[in-house]
């Protein structure tokens, strides 16, 4: 359901290069916010949502990518409004409106708004809403309805949808967190592939699957699958793992420091090469935290031919990367893709060369940046777009729902950002 249809032309990463090679040199003022725009209310219903329970549009904070226009941006929403409610010892994960679908979003800053231009719905083959519903058990968690008292059934079409690229010939690239997979969709959001671990075993699809990443990748961490996206000059993808693998075990997952990237041939269709990546420390990224498990990586940008910008984040606070794939080990097919391998990769990388980075800009010392940052767009050499995920206004526990099923509303509003930086980005 388009809710206002508006022609735009893809943005080309090679423009970015010519871009950055013909950046100023001198230094400037602090990092600062030049500009903010937030999503007006718009209700889940016209987005074809039977039931919406009082939501309004939110969550295209997934990830941001330019269209090639002054202001205007493609977005993505994630699987849609959910949450998490405790039924005894049971977290069970909640889906109120289970029919909303996972949607491309093409929305414009203007005058303090972010307007919504285009809506592009996922679909299946055949045309059927892919849904933002788990695909399989015990891999995935159960759905529940809103209250988490009946369970829902799975959907083996379902989508958590997160970082997005557009391609040169229109087309785009998304990445999911249950596969982990990296999702191929038409300019009209067909599904047209959707690439996942080997032995995932994803089964009843009305899409084509291809087994295209090493198995080990099937261990990710529930809802911390794939979430970085970015697309490079010649067209290579750079797929960022949100947070560590769960190898051997949870434990040594959640106590670790070291995530993976993996880079994608789309002309080839397969996976080219591997690299660890390493987050600072979580009191580093976020000052007061002390548990690794919250560091994440919610947003890759292409910049050369080899480089990327990384954002590492927990909830509360931000910084972000611009990381160097030539000198870090290629890790591809080799002993850490192996499960069996001990120390895991996640255990000890002191074997590797992990992607050597450097600060751009720390986000938390910039006034009027927003929290839970999923979203970052590189507009020019000076300057970055920052947008949140506000989770639909979406909050955990029995209390997100009044008496009626009716949403009581967090009051967090998707927001967009504009960063002056410091220095440029070369």
């Amino acid at each position: 359901m388009a809710i206002l249809l508006r022609a735009a032309t893809a943005a080309v990463p090679t423009l970015l290069l010519t871009a950055l090679a013909a950046a100023p040199a001198s230094a400037s003022a602090p990092a600062h916010v030049t500009s903010t725009a937030t999503l007006p209310p718009i209700p889940l219903s016209r987005l074809g949502v039977a039931d919406d329970r009082g939501v309004q549009l939110g969550g295209i904070g997934s990830d941001v990518f330019p269209t090639g226009r002054p202001g205007e941006y493609w977005t993505i929403t994630d699987r849609g409004p959910n949450g998490q409610i405790t039924v005894g010892t049971e977290k069970r994960r909640t889906f109120p409106t289970p029919d909303f679908n996972p949607t491309i979003v093409k929305v414009r800053a203007t005058g303090g708004v972010l307007r919504v231009e285009q809506t592009i719905p996922l679909t299946t083959r055949t045309g059927k809403p892919v849904t933002g519903l788990p695909n399989q058990l015990p891999h995935d968690e159960q759905p529940y309805t809103y209250n988490a008292a009946t369970p829902l059934a799975i959907n083996p079409n379902g989508l958590d949808t997160e970082g997005i690229v557009r391609a040169a010939d229109g087309t785009f690239w998304l990445v999911d967190e249950y596969g982990p997979s990296l999702v191929h969709v038409s300019a009209r959001g067909r599904v047209l592939a959707r690439y996942t671990p080997a032995g995932l075993g994803l089964t009843g699809t009305d899409y084509p699957v291809v087994e295209a990443f090493p198995a080990i990748y099937a261990s990710r961490k529930t809802n911390r699958g794939f979430e970085g996206l970015g697309i490079l000059p010649g067209g290579d993808l750079v797929i960022g793992l949100q947070s560590p693998l769960l190898v051997p075990n949870k434990a040594a997952g959640e106590a670790s420091l070291t995530t993976r990237l993996l880079r994608f041939s789309p002309r080839k269709g397969k996976v080219t090469a591997e690299y660890a990546y390493r987050f600072a420390p979580v009191s580093v990224v976020d000052p007061g935290q002390t548990n690794p498990a919250e560091l994440k990586i919610s947003s890759i940008v292409g910049l050369g031919p080899d480089s990327v910008l990384v954002e590492e984040r927990t909830d509360q606070a931000a910084r972000l990367y611009v990381a160097d794939l030539r000198k870090a080990t290629n890790l591809l097919g080799g002993r850490y893709d192996d499960p069996a391998t001990t120390p895991s990769l996640e255990q000890d990388a002191s074997t590797v060369k992990p992607a050597p980075k450097t600060l751009l800009v720390d986000l938390n010392t910039v006034p009027g940046a927003q929290k839970k940052i999923e979203g970052v767009a590189v507009v020019n050499p000076w300057t970055i777009a920052l947008i949140n995920d506000n989770d639909f206004g979406m909050t955990d526990g029995p209390g997100a729902f009044d008496a009626a099923g009716r949403l009581v509303d967090s009051g967090i509003k998707t927001t967009l950002v504009t960063v002056r930086l410091s220095h440029p980005l070369h």
